[in-house]
């Protein structure tokens, strides 16, 4: 029991950490781009540009990270509420990040700049195509399933293992775009440690911290949610398909 307890006040402290940092990212990066870049707007100028990061910080990194997150944390609620909770959450981060993306991609054409040519918007690109085919695969699969239980088994570690590589390429898109921002605006005093420099780049440490720690609590098996009938059934699936054999008779 005392390890028991010691795992649930860890835990407990992780996803408070979780959530202190992911915010904190969030109220960083809408710092940076109110104070120091002249605040928001959606009229084709940098004020528009300044939705993007923001957008994409709190959809691709907190809101995704907090919807995977919900397995974890309500733990002990009905299967199918939380598979709801992710299938929302995940859509509301889904589109805060296309606002994101619509924000950059109008103000480039505003401003008569070049799309696409930077490691950063192909990565970001990708990131957010394949994070919408991640919803649509996880909605068709599991939230209102149209395969079959032995298609589902197949696909579910697939699908887990694709929601973090997802989480590590929002993590690391957002760090090339803090560089390339920096890089663009400050590039002439950058060097000196100014005010805007060292907020852009404890934002960047942040976003690390989070990512980490939503590895670490994602990964840790000693967070898994008990298992139930509906798991354990498709743990039956999957042993079938990779053992080849069929399951016993009760």
């Amino acid at each position: 029991m005392q390890v028991s307890s010691a795992y649930r006040s860890a835990f407990a402290w992780s996803v408070g950490g979780s959530q202190v940092l992911g915010l904190t990212s969030v109220v960083l990066t809408g710092v940076w781009m109110g104070h120091y870049r002249g605040g928001f707007g959606w009229d084709g100028s940098e004020r528009e540009f300044n939705l993007h990061p923001l957008c994409m910080v709190l959809g691709l990194v907190f809101l995704q990270g907090d919807a995977i997150l919900v397995y974890r944390v309500f733990h002990q609620e009905p299967k199918k509420n939380v598979k709801m909770l992710h299938g929302i959450i995940h859509l509301l981060a889904l589109i805060v990040s296309i606002v994101g993306m619509v924000a950059v991609f109008d103000y480039h054409r505003a401003a008569k700049y070049p799309n696409m040519y930077s490691l950063h918007s192909w990565c970001g690109l990708a990131t957010v195509i394949l994070f919408a085919l991640q919803w649509v695969m996880g909605l068709s699969f599991f939230l209102f399933p149209v395969a079959s239980s032995r298609l589902r088994a197949t696909y579910l570690p697939v699908h887990a293992f694709c929601g973090l590589l997802l989480l590590a390429m929002a993590v690391g898109t957002s760090l090339l775009g803090i560089t390339e921002k920096l890089l663009f605006s400050i590039m002439s005093t950058y060097s000196k440690f100014p005010p805007e420099g060292v907020l852009a780049n404890v934002l960047g440490v942040l976003l690390v911290c989070f990512g980490v720690l939503l590895f670490y609590l994602i990964t840790n098996e000693e967070y898994r949610r008990p298992p139930n009938p509906e798991e354990e059934s498709l743990a039956v699936h999957f042993k079938t398909l990779t053992e080849e054999g069929s399951p016993s008779e009760p």
